[in-house]
């Protein structure tokens, strides 16, 4: 696994396609994704230190998460299928690892939230990257 960091977001209000771009760590692969408005506002915000009156949905996930006294502990972004990306949720409750499967977009607005470490697969990466951007 690969571990990446979010790099940008491309926010098109007329398009109903975003696009997320994540960079591998210690290296200069690319992984763009593309994700719905809501997601990519939803992290942007977070980003951008706006805080919502009332917690949004990844807020709501996160908030259930810890008061349930499991932590994030990474995503992992672990398939490519029929040009959809799949990802999973590891958590951490009482010693025991839980992985719930989950869309890339909920995982990194997730991960976001939670500070928590985002890995690719290496097989997906090797798919879909594209090289550092001149």
């Amino acid at each position: 696994m690969i571990e990446m960091e979010l790099n940008k977001i491309i926010i098109d209000e007329k398009r109903h396609d975003q696009i997320i771009v994540l960079k591998e760590k210690n290296g200069e692969r690319r992984l763009p994704i593309v994700i719905g408005l809501l997601e990519a506002s939803s992290i942007k915000m977070k980003l951008s230190g706006v805080e919502p009156p009332r917690p949004l949905t990844h807020d709501l996930l996160k908030n259930t998460i810890e008061n349930l006294n499991a932590k994030v502990e990474r995503i992992v972004i672990d398939k490519l299928m029929d040009n959809t990306f799949h990802a999973k949720l590891i958590l951490k409750l009482d010693g025991v690892t839980k992985v719930i499967d989950a869309r890339p977009s909920d995982s990194i607005a997730l991960a976001v939230r939670t500070k928590s470490p985002i890995f690719v697969e290496e097989e997906v990466l090797n798919q879909v990257s594209s090289p550092k951007e001149e």
